[in-house]
């Protein structure tokens, strides 16, 4: 398969050395240097392009992909509000191609899946009250995590108590603190850290009188990530349309407790 790569940071480099281990060809590689070569040869002949870049440039990144032709699978985070509707309506509607998840660790798949099966438990029992807190490194720009809010919307499906998320504590860099945690009770607050070089950590806790239950998804590094887009690459080279993760693993879609 051959594929393009639409930023080349950490993330970037760890997918081209798992690509090439699975046997595909990087064709092109984009950065914030050569933004020109969207619209070269070499970038149009990708089967797919991986794109992890941030929220200011994502939507530019999928217009310039989806012009060229290409199937694109992006993890970029914090642009759905503005532009999720228009860009799930171009692959639903327009022929266009996006597999876009908030997280591609197969770990963070498995966690999601518990996490909607426990809400759907718990919300047989009501006294329990529900909060989540992400931690994640200096360089993360968004807050709460994308990841966070796909497991919080996850809750809010399932949790007939809650109805929205909002944001709750929020711990910079240097280690100062701003926020409440304190809201209503139809609010599921989620507290966001940022620490060092944490790769992403999520925990979700419900909390009684009598004790607490928590789950927690702790990653140790960027790899589990990279293979997770790697695969869903294979899998968009042969679908079309808005895809995500539960495609790419059926499990993912919860059965009634």
């Amino acid at each position: 398969m051959k594929i393009a790569l639409i930023g080349y940071g950490k993330m970037g480099k760890q997918i081209e050395q798992i690509a090439l281990s699975r046997g595909h060809e990087i064709v092109s590689i984009i950065d914030v240097n050569n933004q020109e070569d969207f619209e070269s040869a070499a970038f149009k002949s990708a089967d797919v392009a991986i794109e992890f870049t941030n929220p200011m440039v994502a939507y530019n990144n999928y217009m310039k992909a989806f012009n060229a032709g290409v199937k694109l699978v992006s993890g970029s985070t914090g642009w759905m509000a503005e532009h999720g509707e228009e860009v799930k309506r171009l692959c639903t509607e327009g022929g266009k191609t996006l597999f876009w998840a908030s997280n591609f660790s197969l770990g963070v798949s498995i966690f999601s899946a518990v996490n909607k099966y426990l809400a759907k438990i718990m919300n047989q029992f009501p006294a329990y009250d529900v909060t989540m807190s992400e931690t994640h490194h200096i360089h993360k720009l968004d807050a709460p995590s994308g990841t966070a809010i796909t497991l919080a919307e996850d809750i809010l499906e399932n949790l007939d108590r809650k109805d929205k998320w909002v944001e709750g504590t929020f711990q910079a860099p240097d280690r100062s603190l701003s926020g409440s945690n304190q809201c209503a009770a139809n609010e599921l607050p989620i507290d966001s850290i940022r620490e060092g070089e944490v790769p992403g950590i999520h925990s979700i806790r419900y909390d009684s009188e009598a004790d607490s239950i928590t789950i927690t998804h702790d990653a140790k590094n960027r790899s589990g990530f990279a293979l997770g887009a790697v695969l869903a690459a294979e899998y968009t080279a042969a679908h079309e349309g808005y895809l995500g993760m539960q495609d790419l693993f059926p499990f993912l879609t919860p059965r009634t407790p």
